[in-house]
């Protein structure tokens, strides 16, 4: 077995990654993605993930309708479990052991997420799936991402995209946009990139955790990430 870089990594998806131009929902666009995590899992990498909602609801787009904006993150944590059930479904159909654990109690679902107990999980070679962002309105599930890697001390942040990586401009919508393989946390932030809100960046830059960049439907992305290759763009302290 080739040695691996990161041993504990956790994957942050968008919501819409599960999504498709005619489906709010369609779980069958992440085979690819699916087929890495049984690959990286086999080689002994544990795995958490935290998908997003915004396929189905964002509080702040709630909002925007009249719907009070707790009332909207709210919401918008409830569409997290959603998507955490269908990739659940998705991955213990291929064998791969799961366990969904969310920040708001609702035992007939999932697991409460006690920290002790996921790391316990990890440690079991189960992919732990955290919904319901930090339980808290007015935080973004990339925050959540952020705090559940570093309570249990994952190695590296994964997001994964639909791009190669940060590019100075949208690819899909500005050709001339230009590739950059790796930024800082300062620059990141200074230069307002929207590769995760600036809550989640300042936590990573306060806590040494790198973020890795990358097109999630490439397949062995993941494997090659985890054995220490420079796929996509990466976000960490200065050098």
């Amino acid at each position: 077995m080739a040695e691996l870089k990161y041993s504990r990594v956790l994957l942050k998806l968008s919501g819409e990654a599960l999504s498709s131009e005619n489906q709010k929902l369609a779980p069958g666009r992440l085979e690819t993605l699916i087929t890495d995590i049984e690959d990286i899992q086999a080689q002994g990498v544990e795995l958490g993930l935290v998908i997003g909602g915004g396929n189905i609801i964002r509080g702040t787009m709630a909002s925007e309708h009249g719907i009070e904006r707790v009332s909207g993150d709210y919401m918008g944590m409830l569409a997290t479990v959603i998507n955490a059930l269908a990739v659940q479904n998705m991955l213990e159909s291929r064998g791969v052991a799961t366990r969904v654990m969310t920040a708001i109690r609702m035992e007939q679902l999932a697991e409460p997420y006690i920290r002790r107990r996921a790391i316990r999980h990890l440690e079991k070679k189960r992919v732990v799936i955290f919904a319901g962002g930090t339980g808290n309105p007015y935080f973004s599930t990339d925050t959540a991402a952020v705090l559940r890697a570093i309570e249990t001390e994952s190695q590296v942040i994964l997001k994964g995209t639909k791009v190669d990586g940060i590019y100075t401009a949208d690819p899909v919508k500005d050709k001339t946009a230009e590739f950059i393989p790796r930024l800082t946390y300062l620059e990141v932030l200074q230069k307002e990139i929207r590769v995760m809100d600036t809550t989640a960046i300042s936590l990573c830059m306060d806590n040494h955790l790198p973020i890795q960049v990358f097109n999630m439907s490439r397949q062995g992305a993941l494997a090659r990430i985890v054995a220490g290759e420079h796929i996509g763009t990466i976000v960490e302290d200065e050098k």
